[in-house]
Order: structure tokens, then C-alpha cells, then sequence
């Protein structure tokens, strides 16, 4: 089980349980525009989180977790728009994960927060 407070574990858990996700979703067309802006920005979420992890610098950091929070929110769009868009079945697996990636973002808003009040 996850420590659900490791950030970077919760990152990389979403990005993983995302991709396994859109693997199930029927491949459409349309879908197949979905999945790829999709997997895009959630493994994006996931190498600018490491990328921070590694950041020498404030501004670096907070550079990379800003990159990670709006690929965040950019994803759960793209949730959004898969759950609405593909039936019942999807439905309960896109809604846990735009919950997951909420409560991301939420965290990472807070660590940028603190880290700007910190830095002042």
C-alpha cells in the first residue's frame, strides 16, 4: 500500500493507474486523441515531479511542480471528457482517478504555496 502523504508514490501510481485505464477504453478515433493527450500529460505530471525532486534550486523546483499542476489539471479534463463520452462502464474508474488527480493537484498547490512563503 502507498503512503498516501509520498507525493511522488501517488504521482507515480496515477500516472501508472492511468495508462492501465485508457488501455481499456474502446479505440476510436476520437478516443485514440483522447488516450494520447492523455498519457502526454500524465507522464509529464510524472517527470517533472522527479525533475523537482532533483531541483537544485527554489525556482527550479517550484518551476517544475507549477509545469506538474497544470498537467494535472489538464488531465482530469481529459478524464472528464472520457468519462462522459464512453459509457457506464468507464464511469467509476475515470471518477476515482479525477479524484486522485484533484487531491494531487490540491497538494501540489499547497507545496508551491509554501514553498513561495518560504522563500520570501
Amino acid at each position: 500500500m502507498i503512503n498516501k502523504y509520498d507525493i511522488d508514490e501517488r504521482i507515480f501510481s496515477l500516472v501508472v493507474n492511468v495508462i492501465t485505464f485508457v488501455n481499456t477504453i474502446p479505440k476510436t478515433p476520437i478516443n485514440l486523441i483522447f488516450i494520447n493527450q492523455i498519457i502526454r500529460l500524465v507522464t509529464s505530471m510524472g517527470a517533472n515531479d522527479q525533475e523537482a525532486d532533483g531541483a537544485i534550486t527554489s525556482k527550479d523546483f517550484l518551476h517544475c511542480y507549477a509545469i506538474v499542476r497544470k498537467e494535472g489539471k489538464e488531465t482530469s479534463f481529459w478524464l472528464r471528457i472520457i468519462e462522459k463520452t464512453n459509457g457506464e462502464r468507464y464511469k467509476s474508474e475515470a471518477q476515482k482517478l479525477i479524484q486522485e488527480d484533484g487531491e494531487i493537484v490540491a497538494i501540489i498547490s499547497t507545496i508551491i504555496r509554501n514553498t513561495q512563503k518560504n522563500n520570501k
